[in-house]
């Protein structure tokens, strides 16, 4: 992989799927003239996310948009030479998904419905069932959506498969339970960084982390979008406010040089560790 900009959004999509489009395919513009080669987008910018985690409003759902429909054929004309990764709800015979698609102006470069589901988002979504790495003009990378992120296996997945800039588009709210005056103090938001710093610093790789701002229903969003290193260091950071983070990095330099001397997939012990499998798991 050559020198790339990697940038990781911050900021609030509603409902409104057309506005959502138009502001995406301005932002895509935006980056571009900036050299960012690959714009990672939060979780459903196309449409929104539900507002309510615990239970999700069924008459008030994301309206769900076709893989082949206008909308994502738009940005795949607007993106050019810019790898874009952008969530959206997916409609796939009678079931919807909670969906991130990767594109360039050459079409879909690969697509990703979320796996981890958290409390009542099964009442609202679908569940995808796996992690794939594929190739894009800015090397080979992979997506999670949000709570994937919360388990070591996701990443690692997608680490294995060659993946060497993870993705991960995020509609992470506040907590639901127990939220802080202040989000820098909010217990989510110290488990946002830590997942993605984590993430980033076991499996050696970029991570490039976007988020949802502004309030949808009852949750609120932390922002905190950020690009983070494969020694698991913060390079850039929009904090809890909306923008772009922005790092220029030699991902395959960088990568080369963390694993020179402990290159933990290649120290991989996969042999010792089946009884940590959670009783009736294999």
């Amino acid at each position: 992989m050559r020198t790339v900009t990697l940038g990781a959004l911050a900021g609030h999509f509603g409902r409104d799927v057309d506005r959502g489009v138009a502001k995406a395919i301005g932002i895509i513009e935006a980056a571009r003239a900036d050299g960012v080669g690959l714009l990672v987008f939060p979780d459903a910018s196309l449409g929104g996310y539900i507002g309510d985690l615990r239970n999700p409003a069924l008459d008030d759902l994301p309206p769900t948009l076709a893989p082949d429909g206008p909308e994502i054929a738009a940005l795949i004309a607007a993106a050019g030479d810019v790898t874009v990764c952008i969530g959206y709800a997916e409609a796939a015979g009678t079931l919807r998904y909670n969906t991130a698609v990767c594109l360039s102006g050459d079409g879909v470069l690969g697509t990703h419905r979320k796996v981890h589901q958290p409390a009542g988002e099964s009442l609202a979504y679908a569940a995808g069932d796996a992690f794939r790495a594929f190739d894009t003009p800015v090397g080979r990378i992979g997506m999670l959506i949000d709570y994937d992120k919360t388990f070591p296996e996701s990443a690692r997945a997608l680490a294995l498969g060659g993946a060497r800039v993870i993705a991960t588009l995020n509609a992470w709210p506040a907590s639901v339970t127990d939220r802080a005056a202040r989000l820098p103090a909010d217990r989510q938001s110290r488990l946002f960084d830590l997942y993605d710093c984590a993430r980033a610093a076991e499996n050696q790789v970029f991570l490039v982390s976007s988020n949802q701002t502004g309030v949808m229903g009852s949750l609120r969003f932390l922002g905190q979008a950020k690009v983070v290193g494969p020694g698991g260091d913060i390079l850039a950071t929009t904090r809890s406010k909306g923008g772009l983070a922005t790092a220029t990095v030699d991902a395959d330099g960088e990568i080369d040089r963390a694993r020179r001397v402990l290159d933990h997939l290649h120290e991989l012990r996969p042999d010792a560790y089946r009884a940590a499998a959670p009783s009736g798991h294999t």
